[in-house]
């Protein structure tokens, strides 16, 4: 029978994955240990040398890494607006086509 699916904790994985990055176990040491399977370790391990590099970032860079700035947003806004406004007025000069229904 399977046994049921088991939440850890953000502490237990840094846990285990501190200790798979210090390499005095093997992998099936440390899954016996912690009773937990080995390829999770390996996945938990390359999250933290992933993410590890956010710990030393500075707060500017961190405001650049979540993603575009409300500045680049209305920048990009307000070429939208021009683009449609000038769409709307050649869609008017065609004909007896109208740009707004």
């Amino acid at each position: 029978m399977r046994r049921p699916r088991r939440n850890h904790t953000a502490a237990f994985k840094a846990k285990v994955a501190v200790a798979a990055l210090k390499g005095d176990k093997t992998l099936a040491e440390l899954a016996e240990k912690f009773d937990v399977h080995a390829n999770q370790i390996t996945q938990w391990k390359t999250q933290l040398l992933e993410a590890a590099t956010g710990v030393f970032l500075t707060p500017a860079e961190k405001r650049e890494s979540v993603g575009p700035s409300v500045k680049d947003m209305q920048a990009k806004i307000g070429q939208l607006a021009l683009e449609n406004d000038f769409l709307a007025g050649a869609l008017g000069r065609i004909g007896d086509a109208s740009a707004k229904k």
